[in-house]
């Protein structure tokens, strides 16, 4: 036993979050292990936010050391974690040291491995909800809520698109309540000599979201990934908020208050806004990172993925 954390008695894999008794994921990773022939169980390690560093450290060594325990995925913690417990971990992933995050622990033989997954999953998300040719055949521009890990995940993904040569949004507007989390993205973004337009801006109140959102070209993708709504109440935004025509209104999240996507529903009629839960990033966050940790092959699009996907929703719905 290693501190608070009890030895797992079968094949285990952890949430670390903040509620997590709370999340879909309870009911739908029984489900899936079910159809991926998974002979395995789920628990939940909660955390407050901003937790200690002595209390990341001893969930990460307990994972190490304990046979039965494969792995986890991190969410609210990922940061901290991996700050408070770096030297812990046998390898990291080229995205967990370039975003300092460790969103997914997984074991290769006697080595504990630290990757951060969410370049890969936010990149799913946007291909699903944004057609490929979006940005340029449009114009629109992306208005990121929030600067931390996934937003940031999400501009290494786009930097990496358009290394490829293939299209991006025209403008990137990040915003952040802090400058610290902007000079820190910034600072990323250097590093990588990235040539997309991003334009950083402190908005320490939501009126300057606000603003950021009139600016907005028609069409364009506005991202909650504040947390606000799910780990926190409220909106980035006010409620006097104008939303571009044709635009796209995305919440990173799918439970919670989801004051954003309230807002952004009031004006589905009269500016044509669509609008998307976070549901999708749930499934391919979590399917990425039971890939790694049980080391099995799991789709990311396709018939398959569709079905893990509908398992996930029935699951959810069970007793709801």
């Amino acid at each position: 036993m290693t501190g608070r954390h009890a030895p797992a008695n079968r094949p285990t894999m952890y949430f670390v979050g903040v509620t997590t008794t709370k999340s879909s994921i309870m009911k739908v990773f029984p489900a899936w292990a079910r159809e991926l022939n998974l002979d395995a169980v789920i628990e939940g390690i909660d955390l407050p936010l901003d937790d200690a560093p002595e209390h990341y450290r001893e969930v990460v060594s307990f994972i190490k050391e304990d046979p039965q325990s494969l792995g986890a995925l991190v969410t609210t913690h990922k940061l901290n974690l991996f700050k408070a417990a770096r030297d812990l971990f046998d390898g990291v992933g080229e995205e967990t040291r370039l975003l300092e995050e460790v969103s997914s622990i997984s074991k290769r033989g006697e080595q504990l491995w630290g990757h951060a997954m969410d370049p890969v999953t936010s990149g799913l998300s946007l291909e699903a909800v944004v057609p490929d040719g979006y940005w340029s055949a449009t114009g629109a521009e992306l208005l990121l809520l929030g600067a931390g890990g996934s937003s940031l995940a999400l501009t290494l993904y786009l930097h990496n698109r358009a290394r490829a040569g293939r299209d991006v949004p025209s403008r990137i507007v990040v915003t952040n309540r802090r400058g610290a989390r902007l000079r820190e993205m910034r600072a990323v973004h250097e590093r990588l000599g990235s040539t997309l337009p991003i334009e950083y801006r402190l908005a320490p109140e939501p009126e300057r979201n606000d603003e950021q959102l009139r600016s907005l070209a028609p069409e364009s993708v506005v991202v909650n990934a504040t947390g606000l709504g799910k780990d926190r109440p409220g909106s980035p935004l006010t409620g006097a908020a104008v939303f571009p025509r044709d635009c796209l209104a995305w919440d990173f999240n799918y439970r919670g208050d989801l004051v954003f996507l309230d807002q952004a529903r009031a004006q589905q009629q009269s500016r044509n806004v669509r609008v998307v839960d976070g549901w999708l990033y749930f499934i391919h966050g979590w399917t990425r990172v039971i890939a790694e940790v049980f080391h099995i092959d799991i789709p990311t699009h396709g018939p398959a993925f569709e079905r893990l996907s509908r398992v996930a929703r029935d699951a959810s719905q069970e007793n709801a």
